[in-house]
């Protein structure tokens, strides 16, 4: 598919991955949807997309709702006459331990009830939502596209992410059962991809204790996190090689551990 005037829906668009991406998209041409629940970041978006010439917008809402990503999709039909491509991007986490024992023993916290919820919401009903509406606007308007999920290094398991990790895999899975479906029924101009990165250059990592964060790079070959721009650069790489489809590319650096163990 060709970046140059299509038209691209991205969740979790206000910073980020899905806000690189949405950067890059419309320095290649592409008009531009956003959405994320946090606004400010929306407009910033948004606004450095048109400053430098790009066409965007947003449209403000919770992946979590049907109402809210159907005027996601419906913003970017309004606006702009299309959709091309979908990155299901939006997601969290919250961290905990499944049972975390104390000295003595005995059961001193759980995962709570909530975190595994709100996680799950999130990743796994919001990425089934945005592809959904996504997809089904592409077959009934016989726009060709392509669908990326963002997945992550960690759905092989991590202690201290149960419903994070579980997301991630059962994402995994996706591309191949959508893509087996749509062949199924014949849609042969919609490829489902994802990618599954490892520790990027975000805020939040950013931001944590840096010899936590040297003791994590210890196991990344390339010794650094990995960032934005290569995990946007893939993205685009997806876009454009029809040759990907049905399949999840891991953008690591290298990761070469098995689950590190961490109390939290």
């Amino acid at each position: 598919m060709d970046i140059n005037g299509s038209v691209a829906v991205i969740t979790g668009g206000a910073s980020g991955i899905g806000a690189q991406v949405a950067k890059d998209l419309a320095k290649g041409g592409a008009k531009v949807v956003v959405g994320d629940v946090n606004e400010e970041g929306l407009k910033s978006v948004v606004a450095e997309i048109t400053e430098a010439g790009g066409q965007a917008t947003y449209s403000v809402g919770s992946v979590t709702e049907d109402a809210d990503v159907e005027a996601l999709m419906e913003k970017a039909v309004s606006e702009y006459g299309a959709i091309n491509f979908v990155f299901a991007n939006a997601g969290i986490f919250i961290d905990s331990l499944f049972i975390n024992v104390d000295k003595t023993g005995k059961v001193k916290t759980v995962m709570s009830t909530d975190a595994f919820r709100k996680v799950v919401d999130v990743n796994l009903v919001g990425a089934f939502l945005t592809i959904r509406e996504g997809v089904r606007r592409m077959i009934d308007n016989g726009w060709p596209g392509v669908v990326v999920i963002t997945s992550s290094i960690n759905g092989t398991g991590q202690p201290g992410q149960l419903n994070y990790s579980s997301t991630k895999a059962a994402l995994n899975l996706w591309p191949k059962v959508i893509a087996g479906e749509l062949n199924m029924r014949g849609v042969k101009n919609i490829r489902i991809a994802g990618i599954a990165p490892g520790y990027a250059a975000t805020p939040i990592l950013l931001g944590m204790n840096q010899e936590a964060l040297a003791a994590i790079l210890t196991d990344v070959h390339v010794g650094r996190l990995i960032e934005p721009t290569e995990l946007s650069s893939t993205v685009q790489h997806i876009i454009e090689n029809e040759a990907i489809d049905a399949t999840i590319i891991e953008v690591t650096g290298g990761v070469t551990y098995g689950p590190r163990q961490r109390a939290k």
